[in-house]
């Protein structure tokens, strides 16, 4: 019996995230200036990535809701731009912490290490709702949501339907303790890290009727991903 638990132990521990969703992220030499205006030289040598996977909801015209990204990093965060054009911002609830995924919002998957797994009660990973008006929220290790607004500086601007928004994420690791001085990580190349980018989509209704992803999520059920990131993609840091 020992020798079993050892062995199917042995197993589990052996077992790996499958690499998918493969983004290799260019170095930039300075770091953006966050303004959601992305006049900066590296966003126009870096290249465009589609926000198109719909994981929750019934079908939407281009017109409701299009989305697409740029990456790029250096050794203090990871830098986000996204384009999201949509023909209306929908912020119902104002409290932060309540009901903050039926607003408006994007939401950014991160992994440090790439190793997947479970992580809606953990730091595993991180699955960061920013909300429109730049709070950041996840689910702590009580099980219940806490604001991580030094986890990511967002900044955003809206131009009739277009809404540009950049970001610098703080890198943080599975060993996170909520409630405690807790260090970054620093980013260095050939790095990999599991990342995913998604944005809830609400018209006005009660919850919100889209919720639309950067990757693939096969079988019927595809929002998982603030449980199992084994889901989300990889980056690859390159110079």
């Amino acid at each position: 019996m020992l020798y079993c638990c050892v062995l199917l132990f042995s197993c589990n521990e052996a077992i790996k995230k499958d690499d998918h969703h493969i983004i290799e992220v260019q170095k930039t030499d300075q770091a953006p200036t966050l303004d959601g205006k992305a006049n900066e030289g590296i966003w126009n040598h870096v290249e465009w990535y589609a926000l198109d996977q719909n994981w929750l909801g019934g079908s939407y015209t281009h017109e409701d809701f299009s989305g697409r990204y740029k990456l790029t990093w250096d050794a203090n965060a990871l830098y986000v731009l996204v384009e999201i054009n949509d023909d209306m911002l929908f912020d119902k609830n104002k409290d932060p912490l309540k009901l903050y995924w039926d607003d408006d919002c994007l939401e950014v998957f991160l992994d440090e290490d790439n190793s997947g797994g479970l992580h809606q009660f953990n730091h595993n990973a991180f699955a960061y709702h920013i909300a429109l008006d730049g709070n950041i929220v996840d689910i702590a290790t009580d099980k219940q949501p806490r604001l991580y607004n030094g986890h990511v500086i967002s900044v955003s601007t809206t131009e009739e339907q277009l809404t540009t928004w950049e970001m610098a994420i703080s890198i943080y690791g599975d060993g996170y303790v909520d409630g405690t001085a807790n260090k970054p990580k620093q980013l260095a190349k050939n790095k990999k890290m599991g990342f995913a980018l998604a944005y809830c989509d609400n018209d006005g209704s009660m919850e919100r009727e889209n919720f639309i992803g950067s990757v693939f999520i096969p079988g019927e059920d595809k929002n998982r991903a603030w449980i199992d990131a084994d889901l989300f993609g990889t980056l690859i840091l390159k110079e």
